[in-house]
């Protein structure tokens, strides 16, 4: 007490027989300090207020297969059920840093998550080989995979499940066409150019193809839905995921590859 006494250059307390008594300036610097205490404790009520109001932005990291076929329903009925609550998307075939708040939430495929995230399972993703009907009618009799020509994915996706399968089957077969976006493979194998590896929810959802096997266990994973351990409690993250993982639970059926459409008679 001596010593703070004498970093300020004024006298708190009286030292009295009786015990110690406040100066004028100790009671000034008391009155003070409550109204900092009051302060602090007014900012952190209104901020956890806001927490627990369902408003604010929730950014979603996500490949473009999932925004290019069942994820936009999804978010559109979370904008009706919560209005409050802006969600932003981020497209990457990357996991993005949740560490750095490069987005709050990723909903992706993995087989391996990053252990500094934490998350749910959804479900596991089927994959299957797809083809047009046109280009099937025309390439019926090459019954071996290896002797189809195929649109495959480049480079940036090596580590994928489904080029590690063509990398493993597919030895030596054509490749006509090279993407690093299974989008654009779905696209370019429905215009006819070969065949494609693809997520059943990506290959089933698309009029233009058809499977040409079933769902190959080689290449499935499974879809997550992951936060950082410090976000896991803010409201409308939390509210945001639990929202898309019951929307995911029940397309599973698609997702794990039950939903597949028959071929055309003929093709």
């Amino acid at each position: 007490l001596g010593a703070f006494e004498d970093q300020l250059g004024v006298r708190l307390f009286e030292r009295l027989p009786t015990g110690y008594a406040l100066t004028a300036a100790g009671e000034e610097l008391i009155a003070a300090a409550r109204g900092i205490e009051d302060a602090v404790t007014t900012l952190g009520r209104k901020l956890t207020g806001q927490d627990l109001r369902l408003s604010g932005t929730v950014r979603v990291t996500t490949t473009d297969t999932l925004m290019g076929s069942i994820l936009p329903d999804m978010l559109a009925a979370f904008r009706t059920a919560h209005p409050g609550i802006q969600v932003e998307i981020a497209l990457s075939n990357s996991m993005l840093n949740l560490s750095k708040r490069d987005a709050d939430v990723a909903i992706r495929p993995a087989r391996n998550p990053p252990p500094s995230l934490i998350g749910r399972q959804v479900a596991s993703v089927a994959f299957a080989v797809y083809g047009s009907a046109d280009y099937l009618s025309r390439h019926e009799g090459a019954g071996d995979l290896a002797a189809h020509r195929w649109v495959a994915p480049d480079d940036s996706l090596a580590d994928t499940s489904a080029a590690a399968w063509m990398r493993s089957e597919l030895r030596g077969s054509e490749i006509v066409l090279r993407a690093d976006s299974l989008l654009a493979l779905r696209e370019a194998a429905a215009a006819g150019l070969g065949l494609a590896a693809l997520p059943c929810y990506l290959g089933d959802t698309s009029s233009g193809l058809f499977r040409v096997r079933p769902p190959i266990a080689s290449m499935a994973t499974t879809l997550w839905i992951l936060t950082h351990e410090d976000l896991r409690h803010t409201a409308r993250i939390r509210t945001f995921i639990e929202f898309v993982a019951g929307a995911l639970g029940r397309r599973r059926a698609l997702l794990e590859g039950a939903e597949a459409r028959p071929r055309p008679a003929g093709k």
